[in-house]
């Protein structure tokens, strides 16, 4: 025998009950997961945004520390990552993951977002980060912002060097960060010999062009039409101009 209770607040309590909307579980829950990257397993943290944290040599409990300090939210377990990240974390050229940098400060952002556009097997200094990022005057504060970089890898903070042209310091060491740049192809013996030289700029006497030396179009100038400046005023005292393609100067 079935029988409905007349209970008025039964009723109005039994009327609340309903389907939790679509990818609300998505705005609560960070989703991570392990993948293999560059450094080896990684552990990786996804919103609804994009990519918003990964670390390496860390395990379960170390990673979901870190990111609950950090970013204050609950951490679910994952079974794969989004389109184009695991490829992304093998170096692997193609479209490029979405990345959630809503946590950090609007400079923050900006450092990462500049630091994001340098290409593989290209270093650039702090100098030009700061400057990109529009706030020219912060070197060391870029500095800071990406020795914390929440996305190593997907925001290539080991393509940033000191303006002397050493590799300079690495959140995973600097031999993981010479390990990273030579798997791009970048040339660190010679990099380093025109460091020891003094040289931090290489021009073309046929373009009149003057460009960081791991510039794409710096590869391209022989050595018999290539000429080394320390700075970049001398180089424009000499009559060149700064590359178009990666912007010594804006």
């Amino acid at each position: 025998m079935t029988t409905t209770s007349s209970d008025p607040l039964l009723t109005a309590l039994a009327g609340l009950g309903t389907t939790a909307p679509a990818g609300l579980d998505d705005r609560v829950f960070t989703r991570w997961t392990t993948a293999s990257s560059r450094l080896g397993d990684v552990r990786v943290a996804v919103t609804a945004d994009g990519v918003q944290f990964v670390r390496a040599d860390v395990d379960d409990d170390a990673f979901t520390a870190e990111y609950r300090r950090r970013f204050a939210r609950p951490l679910r377990h994952a079974g794969r990552l989004p389109a184009g990240v695991a490829p992304s974390l093998l170096g692997r050229a193609g479209a490029r993951p979405d990345l959630d940098l809503g946590a950090g400060s609007a400079f923050a952002r900006d450092v990462l977002a500049a630091t994001g556009r340098i290409p593989a097997g290209q270093v650039r200094p702090y100098a030009w980060v700061a400057r990109e990022a529009g706030h020219p005057a912060a070197v060391r504060a870029v500095g800071t912002v990406l020795a914390r970089n929440p996305l190593p890898l997907l925001v290539p903070c080991h393509r940033v060097i000191r303006s002397d042209g050493a590799l300079g310091a690495y959140m995973y060491g600097p031999d993981r960060k010479a390990e990273l740049l030579a798997g791009e192809g970048a040339d660190l013996a010679e990099l380093g010999s025109l460091a020891r030289a003094g040289v931090h700029y290489l021009a073309s006497d046929t373009t009149g062009i003057v460009c960081f030396p791991t510039c794409r179009d710096a590869r391209r100038i022989t050595r018999a039409h290539r000429h080394g400046f320390t700075t970049l005023d001398d180089a424009r005292r000499a009559g060149y101009r700064p590359c178009r393609t990666c912007r010594p100067a804006a």
